[in-house]
């Protein structure tokens, strides 16, 4: 499977809650570092992971709210792996949350499948609702 059809299931996935399918395309061997807004720095694997999407998805599922995804861009790390950096937040009753968590995700291809093994995530970053996350350098203007 290509990297890009298999990080469409891994949203569609994400963007439905459903835990038993994500948790299936996470590495048991997943790091991760997330570094919350006020600069705290959290180190965690697989196990809490799953705990932290499974609180995600149920706080998103009772409260009817709905999940903003944007891949801002995926690039070849080695041969058997990809990065995506994506955006992702909610709407609360319609509305878009003021903050985002970025995700640069990794994933490995091993026996014909691709998993999640490592992430960074920087967590409460302010989103500018009228501009894109990342802006185009251009050296011209």
């Amino acid at each position: 499977m290509e990297f890009h059809t298999f990080l469409q299931q891994f949203l569609n996935a994400w963007s439905r809650s459903s835990l038993d399918e994500l948790s299936e395309m996470i590495s048991h061997t997943y790091q991760a570092r997330e570094i919350t807004p006020n600069g705290e720095i959290s180190d965690f694997g697989y196990e809490e992971s799953i705990e932290g999407w499974k609180q995600g998805f149920q706080f998103v599922q009772e409260s009817k709210s709905e999940w903003m995804l944007e891949i801002l861009s995926t690039l070849p790390l080695r041969e058997d792996e990809s990065m995506a950096i994506i955006s992702a937040s909610i709407k609360v009753d319609g509305k878009p949350m003021e903050t985002a968590n970025i995700f640069f995700d990794t994933f490995r291809h091993s026996d014909g499948e691709w998993k999640l093994v490592r992430s960074y995530v920087e967590a409460g970053v302010k989103m500018d609702q009228n501009q894109n996350m990342f802006s185009k350098f251009n050296p011209m203007s």
